[in-house]
């Protein structure tokens, strides 16, 4: 760090502990101070009216959201909730971006804010569908490979590191090592939850910087039909258990043509909140594989179903206490597809940098190459040359709704499936969603309508960095 960067961090640290300290005195009065402190430190990296609207939300203490704040200061380990808000907000958010953003000049090419990482294909399930058992289960990237990706990140100012795998936890003295070792980073595991037990829980309590999101497909007979008997009631219990420890959680759900309206359920919602879960990110379900079940892509109907739930569930009136997030239907709020390194990149258990945790093709391996060669190897080049690639970011995808596109990359490129099991073609893979995206085209279409977004214009990150002043982009 340097010494103004040391500065910065102590004086949003000590800002923090005095949040946290009058947690039950002058809350408001010292939220409203952080975000003083925030804008004099970010200064127009964020809009005026960015700082304004947060000021607004604070001071309305009855609204849904200050209440959801409020139960997570309550309810959250002191010390979780320090290194989340100085993680989280001070490094990844505010000084990792604005690093990020000075080396996508320097370097002319995408700049990640996030790497997705598998430490293992290994698995203590046998689930259903899974694609990433299309890696097979003998694939580690060893604690010396994950450290030296986090460090050569660091230095282009990425600071939030997720995991999924395989089952990530099952490396999990290794990631408890990362999060001591790199203790200025947030560090997030996509995990079925079997493993978690009352002394992990103390460890994630520890450090502070680590927290998971739980893999569910619905109730217990949903679930175990996918994921194996017991697995429901297991992660429950691992619910309850990161609860007592006060640990920020949430789940994972692929959303299918089985499951859709189940997960997105008052009642399901309900139990997951009064389990403790704080946000759920929804996932479209992703027909990867030369075995995958194209009947579990979602209809037409049940996407824009998906589209408005959510909205509905996170919206200021009404909804629930909890933040959804549906990676495929949110493109609007980040400007498209956030792959292939433009917010995003998956590295998966052999080294190959993939540009998506779903778009298994690669010509760069981390073991063979830095992390910014990879970033700079010819798809995730051709990702940055393309985004967005569809001006209706409600159709963001060049796998699932621009199929064309991907395939046509893959040719270019040269780029190969790091699938190690059944090789697939990216013929193959993009011609199974062809009829898909023809029939979600037109939903699309006239929801990108409804809303007006046809007005907004999205700069391509390449156009943008010609003129270092042009900030514009999402």
């Amino acid at each position: 760090m340097t010494a103004a960067h040391k500065m910065e961090r102590a004086l949003v640290s000590r800002t923090i502990d005095g949040v946290i300290h009058y947690v039950n005195k002058d809350r408001q009065a010292n939220l409203l101070h952080l975000i003083d402190v925030v804008e004099k430190i970010a200064g127009d990296m964020f809009s005026e009216k960015s700082y304004d609207g947060a000021r607004n939300i604070v001071r309305d203490e009855d609204s849904k959201w200050m209440r959801y704040l409020y139960r997570l200061m309550d309810e959250t380990d002191p010390h979780v909730l320090k290194m989340t808000a100085l993680n989280l907000g001070f490094e990844a958010a505010y000084f990792g971006t604005k690093t990020i953003r000075e080396n996508r000049r320097r370097y002319q090419c995408n700049i990640p804010w996030l790497i997705l990482m598998d430490p293992t294909s290994a698995c203590n399930m046998h689930c259903t569908g899974c694609w990433a058992a299309e890696y097979g289960h003998k694939l580690n990237l060893t604690y010396e490979e994950l450290d030296r990706i986090i460090t050569q990140g660091k230095e282009l100012g990425i600071y939030f590191y997720m995991y999924t795998g395989g089952e990530p936890l099952m490396r999990k003295k290794d990631l408890i090592r990362l999060c001591e070792k790199h203790n200025d980073c947030a560090f997030h595991a996509f995990t079925n939850g079997t493993l978690i037990d009352d002394e992990f829980c103390s460890e994630m309590a520890r450090v502070g910087n680590f927290s998971v999101s739980l893999s569910l497909e619905g109730y217990e007979e949903v679930n175990d039909s996918r994921r194996g008997s017991g697995s429901f009631s297991k992660a429950m219990e691992a619910m309850d258990l990161m609860k007592s420890h006060g640990l920020i959680f949430g789940t994972s759900i692929c959303y299918t043509s089985k499951n859709v309206e189940t997960v997105t359920s008052d009642e399901f919602l309900d139990m997951i909140i009064e389990k403790g879960c704080r946000y759920t990110w929804y996932f479209h379900y992703m027909p990867v594989g030369n075995d995958a079940a194209v009947e579990l892509l979602p209809t037409r109907d049940q996407r824009e179903y998906m589209y408005r739930r959510v909205r509905e569930i996170r919206g200021s009136d009404g909804g629930k206490p909890i933040f959804a997030m549906d990676f495929q239907n949110d493109g609007e709020f980040v400007g498209g597809c956030i792959a292939g390194g433009r917010n995003y990149m998956h590295i998966n258990a052999n080294g190959d940098a993939e540009p998506c945790v779903f778009i298994h093709y690669s010509g760069a391996n981390i073991r063979e190459v830095s992390l910014l060669d990879a970033l700079r190897q010819p798809l995730f080049m051709a990702y940055r040359d393309r985004q967005p690639f569809n001006e209706n970011h409600l159709r963001p995808c060049p796998m699932l709704e621009n199929p064309e596109i991907l395939e046509r990359m893959l040719k270019e490129t040269g780029a190969v499936s790091t699938d190690l099991k059944s090789p697939e073609s990216g013929e193959h893979l993009c011609g199974k969603c062809r009829e898909y995206a023809e029939n979600w085209a037109e939903s699309a279409d006239r929801l990108w309508r409804e809303n007006g977004h046809h007005k907004e214009y999205y700069q391509n990150y390449k156009d943008v960095y010609k003129d270092s002043s042009a900030e514009k982009f999402h």
